[in-house]
């Protein structure tokens, strides 16, 4: 066994170990190429870094990342007391200790806000600042909250609602009703049950769910918590610079079941978070690019999480995308119609394309981008052939099943939502998750028998009022012929 005074005193960049789980890793060689920056592993060299460690990193990243040379071995328990330990990511202050005894039980949650509040009390300040940060101002993250508030409904009357059907296809999986869980990173953040926990309730309610390529479980171990082997679930890629990276995991996703590959293409960039960036804490995460080095100046998790993505993906890179996948491509992060009409293009729809899904990324890239609903609205205005070719979602902004069912009269297929899903988790586990959904499920059933349908295949434009908005939605200007720049393919 190596004694802790030992692991101690190499705390430097030319000598740097850590113990995760009582083994004692050298990670001097993997500094460099660490995807969180230098200075995250350096802020705790020479110490237990397990609490911080946990609930970012899946099982195992360090065994595969590392020589077996580089896995040095137990450290003396008796020993490890001798170094102070470093505070931890997921551990509350004693304000956050005093508050988490006013969690209301799991039936008081009466809404989608509500969880978000309950997040706030139990979450550390950074996964708080985490989860909830966006963009700049946060403009378009208030924004998408608050869009599907200017469209109203129309309710009808003298309706046989007693019986109302919320099930439907999501790519061709069968679904109880028409929400899926998106794809948000580092889950056991909020709870160690993490994305597994989102596949069991996802499971038990009958939804789908999109797994993080920034998960913090494998996906192997998240597809062996679904409730059955039929349980549908897409797997995004974010594709790397290293595209032997994203060819792995590829070939990986196809062999566990997953039912589509979610390509993500509304971050070429991180967005600017800075509520992310603000926090302080023990961790110091950076993202430390080649001319910053160790230098580099603390970004946040956010940022540190896109280190190795690819910004130069074009539309000639979905042949590549074909090559190495046999399951169906959703295209993620739509924003305009003309990108849109060239997801519906013929050779698009020949590479295996069968949906897009309209999203700003929650407000966490371009802020004042406009809210997906107007995209729903944009591409019914200017290319509602789009809606014949394709499967069209949208995420960011959902709070009710009100918004939910107004996203069906326009045209989507399905709504996906992400912070909800991760907030149900942070004070209740799979539990929560699923009376998130629930909750979801109740509200739209409840709209749609208000509005007097049956079924959701009834959902149309008669069903809603969007005068409110319809000068805010994107007018051509004059002279554009089309408004779309064909690219080679």
């Amino acid at each position: 066994m190596i004694d802790a005074k030992e692991v101690a005193r190499h705390n430097t960049s030319s000598s740097c170990w850590v113990i995760i789980h009582n083994i004692v890793y050298d990670v001097t060689d993997f500094l460099s190429s660490h995807p969180g920056g230098v200075k995250a592993i350096l802020s705790l060299a020479g110490q237990d870094a397990t609490e911080e460690y946990d609930p970012i990193h899946p099982p195992g990243t360090l065994e595969e990342s590392l020589e077996e040379s580089q896995i040095l071995g137990p450290v003396d328990p008796s020993t490890i007391t001798t170094i102070t330990p470093m505070p931890s990511l997921t551990s509350l202050s004693p304000e956050k200790d005093k508050s988490k005894n006013d969690i209301p039980p799991l039936e008081e949650q009466l809404n989608l806000d509500d969880f978000a509040i309950t997040a706030e009390k139990v979450l550390s300040p950074k996964a708080w600042a985490y989860y909830f940060s966006a963009s700049d101002d946060l403009l378009t993250k208030q924004h998408n909250n608050t869009a599907y508030q200017q469209i109203l409904l129309r309710p009808r009357i003298f309706k046989d609602v007693r019986d109302v059907d919320t099930r439907t296809t999501i790519c061709s999986s069968p679904v109880a009703f028409p929400v899926f869980v998106c794809p948000a990173a580092m889950a056991r953040l909020a709870h160690p049950s993490g994305e597994a926990g989102i596949a069991e309730a996802c499971g038990r309610e009958g939804v789908l769910q999109c797994v993080s390529n920034n998960a913090s479980l494998k996906p192997e171990q998240i597809m062996a918590s679904r409730v059955s082997d039929k349980q549908p679930a897409w797997a995004q890629l974010y594709v790397q610079e290293d595209r032997r990276k994203s060819e792995a995991l590829l070939k990986r996703v196809d062999a566990l079941g997953f039912t589509a590959v979610v390509l993500t293409l509304d971050v070429p960039a991180p967005g600017k978070r800075e509520a992310d960036e603000r926090v302080k804490n023990s961790v110091n995460t950076a993202s430390a690019t080649p001319s910053e080095g160790i230098q580099g100046k603390d970004k946040g998790l956010g940022r540190a999480l896109f280190a190795g993505t690819t910004p130069s993906l074009t539309w000639e890179d979905l042949k590549w995308l074909r090559k190495h996948t046999k399951l169906p491509i959703i295209l993620k992060g739509l924003q305009t119609h003309e990108d849109a009409s060239m997801a519906a293009r013929r050779e698009v729809l020949e590479l295996g394309v069968t949906g897009i899904i309209l999203s700003n990324h929650g407000g966490r890239a371009a802020d004042t981008a406009p809210p997906p609903v107007y995209i729903l609205m944009e591409i019914r205005k200017h290319a509602p052939e789009v809606f014949d070719k394709l499967e069209v979602y949208v995420d960011g902004g959902i709070r009710r099943g009100t918004d939910v069912v107004k996203a069906l009269c326009l045209g989507a297929k399905a709504v996906g939502i992400g912070r909800s899903a991760l907030f149900g988790l942070s004070g209740y586990g799979v539990d929560g998750v699923r009376r998130v959904l629930t909750i979801l499920r109740e509200e739209i059933e409840t709209t749609m028998r208000l509005l007097g349908v049956y079924s959701l295949e009834e959902l149309g434009l008669e069903h809603i009022n969007t005068r409110a908005l319809d000068q805010l939605i994107y007018q051509e200007p004059q002279g554009l012929s089309g408004g779309i720049i064909k690219a080679k393919l």
